[in-house]
C-alpha cells in the first residue's frame, strides 16, 4: 500500500477538488494525509454561522477535521500560514501570508511531513492554481519544491478540465435555448483549469459522491444549504464533480491515449 499526501491551500479545497480521490484511496487501503497551507481566515462566513466570540479560523479548522474524517484521512496538518485573499487583495502582502511566503522555507515545512510519511504520491495544483488564486499558485510552487527536497517519486497537479466545462456550458445553454455567445470564449477561460490535452488522469469518483458531498457540507461556514454546490440535482452534481482531474508531473499523456485512471500506477 502507498501513502498519498494531498496539499491544499484552504479548508474546503480538499473536499471540492479531491474528496472522491481521498475516499477511494483510503478504501483501497492507502494511507491518506491532508496538509492545508492556511486556515482560510479570509473567507466570508455565512451569516449567523459563527458562535458568539468564535473566530472564523477556529471554525474552519473544526470543519476541516470533520470533513477529513468523512473522507478517510489518517492525518491532517496545517502549515500555519495566513490566507492571502484573492488576487490584488492587500492581504497578499500581509505578514506571514502564504502567497508572500519564502518558497524554500515553506517547502522545507512540507518536505518534513513528506519525509516523515515516506510519501509515495503528492498532489498539488496546476501552474496557475486552477483559476489564479495566489495561494493556489503558491501551493504549486511550494509543493513541487517540497517533493524535490523529500524525494517524492510521483507528483500530480489537481486541475479542472477546461474543455469538459465548455461542453457542459454549451449543453446547458442549448437546452435553455440561450444564445451561443453566452458561452465563455477561450480567452475568458484561459486561466480556468487546463485543456484536455494536458491532463493525464481522470479519476471517476461517482461511486462516492454522497461522501464527497457530505464532506463539502461539513464546511458549513462557507458552503450552506443555499450554495450552488448543494442546490444541484444529483445528475448535475455528478457531471460537475464526478470526475477529478490530474496532471502527472513528468509523465505526459501521448496523443490518442485514454486518460489514466489511478494515481497509484494502475490503469
Amino acid at each position: 500500500m502507498a501513502t498519498l499526501v494531498l496539499f491544499h491551500a484552504h479548508p474546503d479545497d480538499e473536499a471540492i477538488a479531491s474528496g472522491g480521490t481521498m475516499v477511494q484511496a483510503a478504501a483501497a487501503g492507502h494511507r491518506v494525509v491532508l496538509v492545508v497551507a492556511t486556515r482560510g481566515e479570509r473567507g466570508e462566513p455565512r451569516e449567523g454561522v459563527l458562535a458568539d466570540g468564535e473566530q472564523l479560523w477556529e471554525r474552519r479548522i473544526t470543519e476541516t477535521l470533520r470533513a477529513a474524517e468523512l473522507l478517510g484521512a489518517h492525518r491532517v496538518e496545517f502549515l500555519g500560514y495566513v490566507d492571502s485573499g484573492m488576487v490584488g487583495d492587500p492581504a497578499n502582502e500581509f505578514p506571514y501570508s502564504f502567497a508572500s511566503a519564502d518558497v524554500e522555507q515553506a517547502a522545507a515545512r512540507l518536505a518534513a511531513i513528506l519525509a516523515e510519511e515516506s510519501a509515495d504520491v503528492l498532489t498539488v495544483y496546476d501552474h496557475h492554481g486552477g483559476y489564479g488564486h495566489p495561494d493556489h499558485v503558491q501551493v504549486h510552487r511550494v509543493g513541487h519544491r517540497a517533493a524535490e527536497l523529500a524525494g517524492v517519486p510521483r507528483v500530480f497537479e489537481v486541475t479542472m478540465n477546461r474543455d469538459a466545462v465548455r461542453r457542459q456550458l454549451q449543453a446547458v445553454l442549448a437546452a435553455e435555448e440561450a444564445p451561443a455567445d453566452g458561452v465563455p470564449d477561450e480567452s475568458e477561460m484561459e486561466d480556468f483549469g487546463m485543456p484536455e490535452s494536458a491532463i493525464t488522469h481522470a479519476v471517476d469518483v461517482r461511486a462516492v459522491l454522497g461522501t464527497k458531498r457530505a464532506a463539502m457540507t461539513a464546511h458549513e461556514s462557507q458552503i450552506g444549504p443555499d450554495s450552488w454546490f448543494l442546490q444541484m440535482d444529483d445528475d448535475t452534481f455528478a457531471g460537475a464533480f464526478g470526475t477529478e482531474w490530474y496532471i502527472e508531473h513528468g509523465a505526459p499523456r501521448p496523443d490518442g491515449e485514454p486518460f489514466r485512471t489511478d494515481l497509484f500506477g494502475h490503469q
